[in-house]
């Protein structure tokens, strides 16, 4: 290589070190910086935890940090299982920050037969369930809570199972519609996650919704699990429309942010807001990097994502 070639050579890779360098630590000031006034167009729901080393261990500062990153909502899985005073504190910092809370877990026993069955023991179990999830979401303001209806039997007619998880879904929809609130009822994967699991797929949440009738069972659509257990996600998403009151985030394979893995987000989120929806899409998965690196690169994944 003569001189020139090699000056030209070594000043183009100096330029891109330098833009390198400008990225990162741009990217960089998205976490570290104390605000990011930009709101996201749809509302990204953090967990606790996601951001902890960035924000700290304190649950209000955690919020408070998302907020300033331009998350409009956040959701807690294990809401239920904090003190009182907690998820007071919790709702009244979301209040003062205008962000919505995602659906918490009210019920997810993967390991038993409980919406499959007609034993009147289960069924008075959900209830008292119900019942105590209303409370809290009235307690923290929230419009959702999570429930996944547990095993099918191996022993009993498929059809019957359904029949059953129909009736039961009926008794605790009205739980809930007395207090206007929504049940939302997840779906979730065999293959890589939850083998043995009665509710599978978006169709199959569908029909059952369509079947109990009441507006307050809707269906919260995890992309990552159907995209394993179905894929044709957006389609899905159009053909269930009226049933789905909020969505679960998370790429495949890994179940790490937006861009990590093969599901396009950037088109699912774009499809999204020209629906209008207005709901929470909950960030329930992991991060592909360690530690405040991690952080940052979550943050400008849905940035990446939400520039349609």
């Amino acid at each position: 290589m003569d001189r020139r070639g090699f000056m030209a050579t070594g000043l183009a890779a100096g330029a891109a070190a330098v833009s390198a360098a400008a990225t990162s630590a741009q990217g960089m000031q998205l976490v570290e910086g104390s605000s990011n006034a930009a709101k996201f167009k749809l509302k990204y729901a953090p967990s606790f935890g996601q951001f902890k080393q960035s924000a700290g261990n304190d649950l209000i500062d955690q919020i408070k940090f998302m907020s300033d990153q331009g998350f409009r909502a956040m959701f807690d899985n294990g809401l239920m299982r904090k003190p009182k005073n907690v998820q007071e504190k919790i709702a009244q910092e979301l209040d003062k920050r205008g962000m919505d809370l995602g659906p918490f877990v009210l019920y997810a026993d993967f390991g038993k037969k409980t919406f499959v069955t007609r034993d009147k023991g289960v069924r008075d179990m959900l209830i008292k369930r119900m019942k105590e999830g209303v409370e809290c979401c009235q307690r923290v303001n929230a419009k959702w809570a999570l429930v996944v209806p547990g095993a099918y039997d191996t022993r009993l007619e498929w059809d019957y199972q359904t029949a059953n998880c129909i009736e039961n879904l009926k008794y605790c929809g009205e739980v809930f519609q007395e207090a206007g609130r929504i049940i939302v009822i997840e779906p979730l994967n065999w293959w890589t996650n939850h083998p043995g699991l009665f509710l599978t797929k978006i169709p199959q949440a569908y029909q059952i919704c369509k079947a109990v009738a009441n507006p307050s069972v809707k269906i919260v659509n995890d992309i990552y699990h159907q995209q394993i257990t179905e894929g044709n996600l957006i389609p899905n998403i159009d053909m269930a429309w009226d049933e789905i009151a909020a969505f679960h985030i998370g790429d495949n394979p890994g179940r790490k942010e937006p861009t990590t893995g093969e599901i396009n987000y950037k088109n699912i989120f774009k499809h999204l807001h020209k629906k209008g929806y207005n709901g929470v899409l909950c960030t329930e998965h992991g991060r592909s990097r360690p530690g405040k690196e991690g952080e940052m690169r979550m943050i400008q994944a849905y940035r990446e994502c939400d520039n349609f």
